[in-house]
């Protein structure tokens, strides 16, 4: 097995990373890492119905689509992932305590008492600690894990709490779960390099390896696939699946109710209604939009030009483009 010495906390370069090791390497690999504050969504997720867009974007955190199913994460450097990547022996895909039991023996060694819980879940008294998913190239699974060591919980909870636009569609939802750190539950507390020191350590032990570090070459390769993909908003947002939105809001400007669908990413059969008033022809702000990127920043671009208030009096460019996105 390859062990993998990857101290980049880049989450483009991380997911890419997995995928190369996936697809280029022929050996079993087991590799930590972590990232930077960043919201990874599953590959099947509505990226605007998971997080809370206008959160992440002032604190501009990257919003990142991985190649296997499941629900929608926030990282940061307190959270710790670990991967494995084997050989399909015919039992491994959907086989979570598998992959999963290394942890939970390195913990209950520490006098955790964790557990596996549900399809792909471990657990601390109670509450999510690890969230668990899996993807299959070829004869080959790979199985990713996050380990909430000391992240900042609040900070997840905010992230993941997108605004009260209805959106209807075939992606899955994330289930919210109560979470914990892990070294809530460590007496005495341990440094998170200790603990990632730890459960490797473990791994060694239990397995015939070889450390392997990214030579100049690997390294341009994964950049190089994070450039193409997964930096991209074409795979981050626009590979969702379609969907309605729709958005009702109020202010002094009176009522208004913002509906279109979203294919590939581009907004069509846009609606614009309620009591507000205006000088200018609703419609026209409609053709406006049909045909855009459903993207704020799209649509700020696109609208520059106009007075906003002309059609809805007393909103602005920037009060209209949060109801969009």
């Amino acid at each position: 097995m390859l062990i993998i010495r990857n101290h980049s906390t880049n989450p483009y370069f991380n997911l890419a990373a997995e995928e190369v090791l996936l697809k280029d390497f022929q050996e079993d690999v087991f590799m930590l890492w972590r990232n930077k504050p960043s919201v990874i969504i599953g590959k099947n997720q509505n990226a605007i119905r998971e997080i809370n867009t206008l959160f992440v974007e002032d604190h501009d955190i990257p919003v990142v689509r991985r190649l296997s199913g499941g629900g929608a994460v926030f990282h940061d450097l307190g959270n710790i992932n670990f991967t494995f990547i084997r050989k399909d022996n015919g039992k491994s895909f959907n086989n979570f305590r598998t992959f999963t039991q290394p942890i939970l023996d390195v913990l209950n060694d520490m006098g955790v008492k964790a557990s596996f819980s549900g399809r792909n879940d471990l657990i601390i008294s109670g509450r999510k600690f690890s969230g668990n998913a899996q993807f299959k190239y070829k004869n080959r699974v790979l199985h990713h894990g996050t380990l909430l060591y000391n992240a900042k919980i609040h900070d997840l909870s905010k992230a993941l709490r997108p605004k009260s636009a209805h959106i209807q569609g075939k992606s899955i939802r994330s289930v919210r779960s109560r979470v914990t750190n892990i070294c809530d539950h460590l007496d005495p507390p341990l440094a998170i390099e200790d603990f990632i020191s730890r459960v490797e350590a473990h791994i060694l032990k239990a397995t015939d390896h070889r450390f392997h570090t990214f030579s100049d070459q690997e390294v341009e390769g994964i950049y190089r696939l994070a450039s193409c993909k997964y930096e991209t908003w074409e795979w981050n947002f626009a590979s969702s699946p379609s969907f309605t939105y729709s958005y009702e809001t109020q202010g002094d400007y009176g009522q208004l109710q913002l509906t279109f669908s979203v294919d590939q990413g581009t907004m069509e059969d846009v609606r614009i209604l309620g009591n507000f008033q205006g000088q200018g022809n609703i419609q026209d702000l409609e053709r406006m939009l049909t045909g855009l990127p459903h993207r704020r920043s799209a649509v700020v671009e696109a609208l520059k030009p106009v007075e906003i208030s002309r059609y809805v009096k007393g909103m602005d460019l920037e009060s209209f483009a949060s109801l969009i996105y």
